[in-house]
C-alpha cells in the first residue's frame, strides 16, 4: 500500500482559500487513482473529489464544484486539493485515499489506502 501524509488544513474565513496536499510514498504514485474526502462532526465521511491516474478525469461532489478544485503531479508523488470561496459548511477534517482501481470514485470503500487527514475550519 501507499503511504499519505496530507497538509495544508487550517483555519480561515468564509470566502477565503486553502490549498491542501497529499503526499505519497512507497510504491508508483502514478499507479493510484486519489480521491479527497472529509468528515464534519457528527457526519459521515463523504467524497469531495477524485482524479484518474494521469489526470485526465476528475470528479467533484455537487457542493463543492466551481471552488474546489483537484490536481496531482506524478513528478511529485502529490495530489492536491484547491478550495476557494470557503463557507462554514465546508469545515471537516480532509482525508486523502488512494486506490489502484476505485470501482466507484466517489465511494470510500473503493479506496485502500488513506491519510490521517488534516483539520479545515471555516469560520464565518
Amino acid at each position: 500500500q501507499v503511504r499519505l501524509v496530507e497538509s495544508g488544513g487550517g483555519l480561515v474565513q468564509a470566502g477565503g482559500s486553502l490549498r491542501l496536499s497529499c503526499a505519497a510514498s512507497g510504491r508508483t504514485f502514478s499507479s493510484y487513482v486519489m480521491g479527497w474526502f472529509r468528515q464534519a462532526p457528527g457526519k459521515e465521511r463523504e467524497s469531495v473529489a477524485a482524479i484518474t491516474w494521469t489526470g485526465d478525469l476528475t470528479y467533484y461532489a455537487d457542493s463543492v464544484k466551481g471552488r474546489f478544485t483537484i490536481s496531482r503531479d506524478n513528478a511529485k508523488n502529490t495530489a492536491y486539493l484547491q478550495m476557494n470561496s470557503l463557507k462554514p459548511e465546508d469545515t471537516a477534517v480532509y482525508y486523502c485515499a488512494a486506490d489502484e482501481s476505485p470501482p466507484l470514485i466517489y465511494d470510500s470503500k473503493s479506496f485502500s489506502s488513506w491519510g490521517r487527514g488534516t483539520q479545515v475550519t471555516v469560520s464565518s
